[in-house]
């Protein structure tokens, strides 16, 4: 181990906790970053997918309230009122996760090799587009009640955790896709944002285990590097969320739509050049 490499686990570690909450692939511009770094384009894929396990403590930290309700509530779940109390958390992330399963798994293993940068670059500009024309709906008729759901349905667990799926293709972003998709479902941002981090923890320890199930063990780099990135990552990330929460609460929604449009746009566009 070398300080060099200390460093770039310390970058790493602030350029996942950032980018993760951000409608770019948090994947992808980890990658990149450790490419340029020295690593393999492989191992450099890999180690960005190990990464989430940081932003993964950082948004179980943030959100360990909602998460203690929500296991609390569970010896009292019924499928009658699954989805409404405090039942509703719980039902939302054990469905949308079992949608991502179904829809990501059968692309990790057929698609995902044959999937280009360009696919998901596009994919994302769409988004972009979409959230965009959203904010451009909402000014236009202020009569129509957009962005004020709270609670989650079954109907949105299978919709959300199906976009969430999609995100294992290259150059997609999965906070993107999810809090796009509870958007466009009429959700307000501060719930949109919440129930996509809450669901962005089972997917990420499941792509964690995975990458180190293929490796065989830490993905190219040594225990300490390793420790300290995800530490760094969990500290960033969750002061990240925080920062994030406080901006969505304070302006209004087709301003959050034109932010995370602008970036998405952006983003898409950044994967589709890059290649």
């Amino acid at each position: 181990m070398s300080r060099i490499e200390i460093i770039v686990a310390i970058l790493a570690g602030i350029v996942q906790g950032i980018v993760e909450w951000l409608p770019v692939s948090s994947q992808g511009n980890l990658a990149l970053f450790l490419t340029v770094a020295g690593s393999s384009p492989e191992q450099a894929l890999q180690l960005a997918l190990f990464l989430q396990l940081g932003t993964t403590v950082a948004a179980a930290t943030y959100y360990r309230e909602d998460i203690l309700e929500a296991t609390a509530a569970v010896p009292d779940w019924r499928p009658s009122r699954a989805f409404s109390g405090p039942h509703a958390t719980t039902s939302f992330v054990v469905v949308a996760t079992i949608a991502t399963g179904l829809v990501g798994i059968p692309i990790y293993v057929y698609a995902v090799d044959v999937a280009s940068d360009l696919t998901g670059g596009i994919f994302l500009a769409v988004i972009g587009v979409l959230l965009i024309l959203t904010g451009v709906l909402q000014i236009a008729s202020r009569s129509v009640a957009l962005g004020t759901r709270e609670h989650p349905g079954f109907v949105d667990a299978c919709l959300v955790g199906a976009a969430q799926g999609l995100t294992i293709l290259p150059g997609v972003s999965r906070s993107g896709t999810t809090t796009s998709v509870l958007l466009f479902r009429e959700y307000s941002a501060p719930a949109a944002f919440r129930f996509s981090f809450l669901l962005s923890i089972p997917a990420s320890l499941g792509a964690a285990a995975l990458t180190v199930a293929s490796a065989g063990g830490l993905p190219g780099i040594s225990p300490v590097a390793a420790v300290t990135a995800l530490a760094v990552s969990a500290l960033v990330g969750y002061l990240a969320i925080g920062t994030l929460m406080q901006i969505v609460e304070r302006i209004p929604f087709w301003a959050i739509c034109f932010g995370l449009g602008g970036l998405a746009i952006v983003g898409g566009g950044l994967v589709t050049w890059l290649v």
